[in-house]
């Protein structure tokens, strides 16, 4: 029998030898979490799915499209605290807890300390930061390009492409900095009394410790959401909640 290799991080400790099987493993019983109660998870995936579609009519009916493309990019980031529910339904069903809507939506208040609050503020922070950020990038490079009707044509240009490949480099960079403080905090926030700066230190020190494996969950949940986001944002309604409920089982086997 091998050795499960932990490390220790007050006050838990982290695996360190987290597989691709792991990955599997999460995403199986995140698939049952879902079959198991949809109700939930199509709730959260409903609010996700409208909060994202409202955006993109809201700027594309103003014009807005210096705004519309890195409110695109970056909507994902506002999605772990949309899982927040989707981590108790999971926690609730592990645990043979009776399921409820008042217990799954008390989950975003937390355990009356305000500590998923505080992280959800973070997250609302970083998704306003990268707006500006994003923007900034839009208008530099597309100053001379011309953008209105003639938006996705603009794109194409030499401008357009370049500003692409600039920011997405460093949308990918932010975006992996809030993912190593969220994949494991906001799980371990909803299971144990533990604050927020402690929550994103063991969060940060289980990707540090599986640093290849919680990359390559990273790349899939992004490319998840992001071929989810296509079709009007409605392929969320499944892709949310089943990605929610895995990270749940993916912490859980991480965090001991």
């Amino acid at each position: 029998m091998s050795m499960v290799k932990q490390a220790e991080v007050a006050p838990v400790t982290v695996a360190r030898d987290l597989t691709v099987s792991d990955l599997r493993a999460a995403l199986a019983a995140g698939w049952q979490d879902f079959r198991a109660c949809p109700a939930f998870g199509l709730f959260f995936g409903v609010i996700y799915v409208i909060a994202g579609m409202a955006l993109y009519f809201l700027l594309f009916a103003r014009g807005e499209f210096g705004w519309l493309v890195p409110a695109a990019a970056g909507f994902p980031l506002l999605a772990p605290f949309a899982a927040v529910g989707l981590y108790e339904v999971s926690r609730r069903r592990e645990a043979g807890l009776p399921m409820s809507w008042r217990s799954v939506l008390g989950a975003l208040r937390g355990r009356g300390d305000e500590q998923i609050l505080s992280m959800g503020v973070i997250l609302f922070v970083a998704f306003a930061f990268w707006l500006m950020i994003a923007h900034g990038i839009f208008a530099v490079f597309m100053a001379e390009a011309g953008v209105g009707k003639d938006g996705l044509e603009a794109l194409r240009s030499g401008a357009g492409i370049l500003m692409l490949l600039f920011g997405g480099a460093v949308g990918a960079l932010l975006a992996l900095a809030f993912y190593a403080i969220t994949v494991v905090s906001l799980p371990l926030l909803v299971d144990r009394e533990v604050d927020f700066i402690t929550a994103i230190i063991v969060s940060l020190a289980t990707v540090r410790s599986n640093t290849f494996v919680l990359l390559a969950w990273a790349v899939l949940i992004a490319v998840a959401l992001f071929v989810a986001m296509l079709p009007l944002f409605l392929g969320l309604l499944v892709v949310l909640p089943v990605l929610g409920h895995a990270t749940w089982h993916l912490y859980r086997r991480s965090v001991g």
